[in-house]
């Protein structure tokens, strides 16, 4: 059986954050994440979460599952469902995104530049903190190919990388699944990133004033 996660992972961290995007890709996950909007709406009285969902999130939960949740519209990560310039309202918008599961295939697509959803545009065009929480099937955490693009994820001064952790796969009946961590380390991870790039300014500016 799988090993629960360590208490620190349970614990709701201190947000700063004000403005939250989201993002649900299609891993089986994604079924967990009305509970986790819950946890929030309970915690965080005055955090805005807006979610965007891809369509094979859609697979795995609901779009109104999503929305009772949150008091925005979900929109769903594609260019036919975007009747304006979606990607550069939440890039502007949100303090910090999270991708909240990664699938393996979305990790990848982010790696390498590409920008062939409204998400993924935002996340290639935001200054915000950025958290990547993959779920990846057995075999995926060592694919050479997915160990390619965390490394070159991890060079992206404003991207927080969430390790997955193991989990029971749903296929195979073994421990060789990956799942993301709990939603609150994945926000402490995310957080520490977003402070990290306040204060990186605040030096840049401080510099400037001193010269």
């Amino acid at each position: 059986m799988s090993a629960p996660p360590p208490p620190e992972f349970l614990q709701a961290p201190e947000l700063r954050l004000r403005r939250l995007l989201l993002v649900v890709t299609g891993s089986a996950s994604a079924s967990n994440v009305p509970n986790w909007l819950n946890w929030l709406r309970d915690t965080y009285a005055d955090l805005d979460v807006a979610v965007v969902a891809t369509r094979s999130a859609l697979r795995f939960v609901t779009r109104d599952a999503l929305a009772l949740r949150t008091d925005h519209p979900v929109v769903v990560d594609a260019w036919d469902d975007c009747t304006r310039a979606r990607h550069v309202e939440h890039a502007e918008w949100a303090d910090g995104i999270l991708v909240y599961p990664a699938t393996f295939h979305f990790v990848a697509r982010f790696a390498l530049g590409l920008a062939d959803s409204p998400a993924l545009l935002t996340l290639q065009c935001t200054s915000a903190a950025i958290g990547l929480a993959p779920a990846l099937p057995p075999g995926g955490l060592d694919s050479p190919a997915f160990q390619r693009h965390w490394a070159t994820l991890a060079e992206q001064r404003n991207v927080a990388l969430v390790p997955p952790m193991p989990a029971r796969s749903l296929t195979t009946g073994r421990d060789d699944g990956w799942v993301c961590p709990p939603l609150p380390e994945a926000l402490r991870r995310l957080e520490e990133r977003r402070l990290g790039l306040v204060g990186e300014v605040e030096t840049v500016l401080a510099g400037g004033a001193a010269a």
